[in-house]
């Protein structure tokens, strides 16, 4: 009970309030750059410019505002979510590195205990992140140029094979759910190769998205309340 008391007595408050000042100031420090273009040299995009940005940018990706969060939330826990959310590189990196930790230590995602090793695999993940990315920054080009061709092209499937081991990890522990999603996915990846989806504005692979995602939590509430049934 102690350690319970002091997780959310201490250790949560205190990372709701870490986790909210460091968001806020990333969004503050986001906008810097536009900031003094504005303020300092006056230049001011003109308002049909930014709405038209941001329409353009919200039919591509603004539907990932609602489905990350959402989704990804029960691997991360809260603190590794800010963490993450705060970092980038959620779903080829932060995601991956929080389920393994949690696997390898054992704990369930979505106990205390998961949660505070998804926050400390997610702390190491950002760590390695900026050391990579400043070799990379260096010596990327230099590195990328030794490689042979094959190995440059087998790259483009590192964020797929990501994908499919964290799922598989779901899967194992939960098959008939595992079942249920490729089900789903692949049902919405062929109706919108068959253009029963192009009713849609724009490219309708944010519906595959939000269906596959939305239906697969869904389906996973079913299963468990008949698991609980019986």
């Amino acid at each position: 009970m102690e350690k319970k008391d002091f997780y959310e007595g201490e250790y949560m408050p205190q990372m709701h309030k870490i986790g909210k000042l460091t968001g806020l100031l990333g969004a503050v420090l986001s906008f810097l750059p536009a900031l003094v273009l504005a303020v300092v040299y006056g230049l001011l995009p003109k308002p049909a410019a930014l709405a038209t940005a941001f329409i353009s940018a919200a039919s591509a990706f603004g539907f990932l505002w609602v489905v990350e969060p959402i989704s990804y939330f029960p691997i991360l826990g809260i603190p590794g979510t800010y963490l993450t959310f705060l970092s980038g590189n959620t779903s080829n990196m932060r995601v991956p590195c929080s389920s393994v930790a949690q696997e390898a230590a054992g704990v369930e995602m979505g106990s205390d205990k998961g949660s505070v090793v998804s926050t400390i695999g997610i702390a190491v993940s950002i760590i390695v992140n900026i050391v990579i990315l400043t070799i990379g920054a260096i010596a990327g080009n230099a590195i990328i140029g030794m490689m042979p061709e094959g190995f440059k092209q087998a790259l483009n499937f590192l964020l797929p094979a990501l994908y499919g081991a964290v799922f598989g990890q779901f899967a194992i522990t939960r098959p008939k759910l595992g079942v249920v999603a490729v089900v789903i996915a692949f049902a919405m990846n062929w109706l919108m190769k068959n253009g029963f989806l192009s009713f849609f504005p724009g490219t309708p692979s944010y519906v595959v998205i939000l269906v596959a995602v939305f239906g697969s939590i869904f389906a996973g509430k079913i299963i468990y309340k008949k698991e609980l049934e019986d």
